[in-house]
């Protein structure tokens, strides 16, 4: 189930999404969550799906990709829902009551919604990772972040650390299955038992996950250093970010499909 979980890898492509300045799609991905929260009504929810849909087809990535990455998150996802459910009070009549817990129309609207709003969420940003690579993202990072430079805030390093993070989320959930395995292979039973059963048998799988985690970076930091690497002033850049024709038409698009979204707020 782990290798199912996608967020942070990149797919290379050639498609528009992909060929756009990482800077515009840094932006769309912050206004687009902005939106979400405020139009959090039943049609601007489905506008927002819609959206997903739309771009998830233009970048040619298939939708089944994020539906098996939400797999592992789904407990969460229904907890959240369920919370919600018991915990949103209405008017009238309650749908269902057992002992003390209500459910009413308000709290199953409301649940509905919060995990639709989850899940565009998560699409939303992995849409992100998935067309844009870990260097180009650094580089619109950094570029967004450069007027911080003034007050000496550390924008490149801040920069890199957040990409370095994306890149090993792959790799960390590679290395989390290996240990298991290797635990099972071993007698391990960690599928099996009480809930606190099952919290035990994580340490074996943590206390490894960690060392390697702290391995890799130091490894990471050594190669880094053994190639002079310095970021930040004065460093040279393979491919220089421009904010091009096809770029302002996404721009356009872009703008022209939040708004819409957000224009559903009026209606309800």
């Amino acid at each position: 189930m782990l290798r199912d979980i996608t967020i942070g890898q990149h797919f290379p492509g050639h498609s528009v999404l992909h060929r756009c300045d990482p800077r515009l799609k840094l932006v769309g991905v912050i206004a687009y969550i902005i939106v979400l929260f405020l139009a959090s009504n039943p049609l601007g929810i489905t506008l927002s799906l819609g959206m997903l849909v739309l771009l998830y087809g233009v970048a040619r990535i298939p939708l089944r990709l994020i539906l098996k990455s939400l797999k592992p998150i789904l407990p969460i996802i229904l907890f959240t829902a369920v919370l919600n459910l018991f915990f949103i009070s209405g008017e009238g009549e309650p749908l269902v009551q057992i002992w003390v817990l209500r459910i009413y129309r308000e709290g199953v609207n409301y649940a509905v919604l919060m995990a639709t709003r989850v899940v565009a969420l998560i699409a939303g940003t992995s849409l992100l990772t998935y067309t844009t690579s870990p260097i180009v993202l650094t580089d619109a990072i950094e570029s967004l972040l450069r007027p911080l430079q003034k007050l000496h805030f550390p924008v490149h390093e801040l920069a890199m650390m957040m990409t370095i993070a994306l890149r090993f989320i792959p790799t960390l959930i590679d290395e989390t299955e290996k240990i298991m395995n290797a635990q099972k292979a071993r007698g391990a039973k960690l599928d099996n038992g009480k809930f606190t059963e099952r919290i035990q048998a994580l340490i074996p799988i943590l206390i490894p996950l960690f060392i390697s985690a702290f391995r890799r970076a130091d490894e990471l930091a050594m190669a880094m250093e053994c190639r002079c690497y310095h970021g930040g002033e004065g460093r040279t850049r393979l491919k220089v970010l421009r904010f091009g024709k096809l770029d302002v038409l996404c721009t356009l698009v872009l703008v022209a499909m939040l708004a819409a979204i957000l224009a559903t707020k009026l209606l309800f």
